[in-house]
């Protein structure tokens, strides 16, 4: 069933997109050769093909949680400008009005 001009237009205000003559002229053909192809796809036969979630295969590539030393809260701090004894200072951000 190929799409018209007019269809065009419609699918286009329904999207909220603004086309030149020119343009919807253009997309015309592009649409049909889009449904050609869908047509095409609607013959084969999927009876047996299940539905995927994704079209490619994926695995974990999230490496093991490994428990490793830390820094010390000394080492952390060394390179600080304003700090006390286990914690940065940094300006009040968040006051009274």
């Amino acid at each position: 069933m190929p799409v018209t001009k007019k269809e065009v237009e419609k699918i286009a205000e329904l999207a909220n997109l603004k086309f030149s003559d020119e343009e919807l002229e253009s997309f015309t053909p592009e649409m049909n050769e889009i449904l050609t192809y869908m047509e095409k796809l609607n013959e084969l036969n999927t009876e047996n093909v299940e539905p995927l979630s994704h079209p490619v295969e994926q695995t974990n590539v999230f490496r093991e949680d490994e428990l490793k030393p830390s820094i010390t809260t000394e080492d952390a701090l060394k390179n600080a400008p304003a700090k006390d004894e286990t914690h940065f200072k940094v300006p009040k951000v968040i006051g009274d009005k």
